[in-house]
């Protein structure tokens, strides 16, 4: 079975009202009118809206619609089991079976049946991306998230309701990382079990540090004559600053590495700094230096363009 995004072809959020969903069908559904629109794909993009919002517009179908669960519009997915067990879907012969036929004869069933007797089910889960620091990954700290999660209503009906979590953010924690709460998902239904909460984990930009993995990168300053003549430097790292030998000659663009000073990694070590040399020059001077300037530009063969010259 193919899966169809109703909220998608409307252009609405999961959890819109039923106003809402009225307001957005009738702009579509006038949008794409085929006595108005003159696109050629419209009929087919009026047929999508109407089939959309005779879903979504009926609670119980709705209802039935939300909890198979969130996929890519044109998926092939089967309804879960409980799914099956709940809304009286067959076990098998999903394939040649098109998203809203079933619906239909689910809401079919249910006018000819009568109210249908619930069984407990389980509630469904919710992902959602967070936005640490880079220390929070760093040390493994507990954290406070605040979210607004959907809850489902007696008539089936979707809610926004605010809800806080303690969640420790693993040491050594990566952007993109998944983290699974169980049970702080939607509500179970009749006794059924609470859902699960997916964390994604991003990190929020930081004034020096450009994570890679476990690895971390800065860019790293140098006056000319640090790079010319050598020198050490103090950099810092998420343990504290530590200092940095520059090679006499270090040009802009190398890079130099710092074993271990990088993120923890999961099981154990750490991953590695890497500071990125950037040749910065001084844009006001003093009498003195300006002079000193001079004096090495008058004695000093070195040409940075020597190369475009050899190219000809």
């Amino acid at each position: 079975m193919k899966f169809k995004d109703y909220y998608q072809v409307l252009g609405v959020e999961r959890g819109a009202t039923p106003e809402q969903i009225k307001k957005a069908y009738r702009k579509l559904a006038h949008k794409y009118h085929p006595d108005v629109s003159k696109d050629v794909a419209a009929e087919e993009r009026f047929k999508e809206v109407g089939e959309a919002y005779d879903t979504l517009k009926d609670p119980e179908k709705r209802a039935a619609y939300d909890r198979l669960g969130s996929h890519r519009a044109g998926q092939d997915f089967t309804p879960p089991p409980d799914w099956q067990q709940q809304f009286g879907g067959a076990a098998a012969g999903f394939e040649d079976v098109d998203l809203s036929d079933l619906l239909a004869s689910f809401a079919a069933g249910a006018r000819r049946h009568g109210p249908r007797s619930r069984s407990s089910m389980r509630g469904q889960d919710y992902e959602v991306t967070t936005q640490v620091s880079l220390e929070d990954a760093y040390h493994g700290r507990e954290i406070d998230l605040e979210l607004s999660l959907p809850e489902y209503q007696e008539n089936g009906l979707m809610h926004h309701v605010p809800r806080t979590f303690r969640v420790r953010v693993p040491k050594g924690a990566t952007d993109g990382q998944r983290l699974r709460l169980p049970g702080k998902g939607g509500q179970g239904m009749e006794g059924g079990p609470n859902g699960d909460l997916y964390l994604t984990i991003t990190f929020r930009p930081h004034p020096i540090f450009r994570p890679h993995g476990h690895d971390l990168y800065l860019d790293l300053a140098l006056a000319p004559w640090e790079a010319v003549l050598g020198s050490a430097v103090v950099i810092p790292t998420l343990a504290g600053s530590v200092e940095l030998k520059i090679p006499a000659g270090t040009r802009a663009g190398r890079t130099l590495r710092l074993a271990g000073k990088g993120m923890p990694k999961t099981r154990e070590g750490f991953g590695d700094l890497h500071a990125v040399v950037q040749i910065v020059v001084p844009t006001r001077v003093g009498e003195r230096e300006r002079e000193l300037f001079e004096q090495l530009a008058q004695v000093s063969t070195f040409n940075p363009r020597l190369h475009l010259a050899e190219a000809h």
